[in-house]
């Protein structure tokens, strides 16, 4: 695989190799698209510290992106990489708060 080439979909191995906690977060970040780890923890009930090891795993195994959170800079906004998500969970959750809006000069 060359340098910036897309990683093939995401195999059911790769996701059975992963803790019962990332597996929870990737399932609700595919169906509630990008979250902050603030809203992650929220919607799973899991403890901060839970999220941010998974969110490493997820990272490690190349199936995230964190995004810079233009609502509160103190945050990161975490999605799932394109070739992990289902297309009809694609447009799901997405708002305009994890991209820059252009102002006229």
């Amino acid at each position: 695989m060359q340098r910036g080439e897309l990683k093939k979909d995401v195999s059911r191995e790769q996701i059975e190799r992963l803790p019962p906690s990332a597996k929870l977060v990737y399932k609700v970040l595919e169906y509630s698209g990008p979250l902050t780890q603030k809203e992650i923890a929220k919607e799973t009930y899991l403890p901060a510290r839970t999220v941010r090891y998974a969110l490493d795993r997820l990272k490690s195994e190349d199936m995230l992106i964190e995004k810079f959170y233009f609502k509160d800079a103190r945050q990161s906004l975490y999605e799932l990489k394109q070739q992990h998500i289902p297309p009809k969970a694609r447009t799901r959750g997405m708002d305009d708060t994890s991209f820059p809006v252009a102002q006229p000069l």
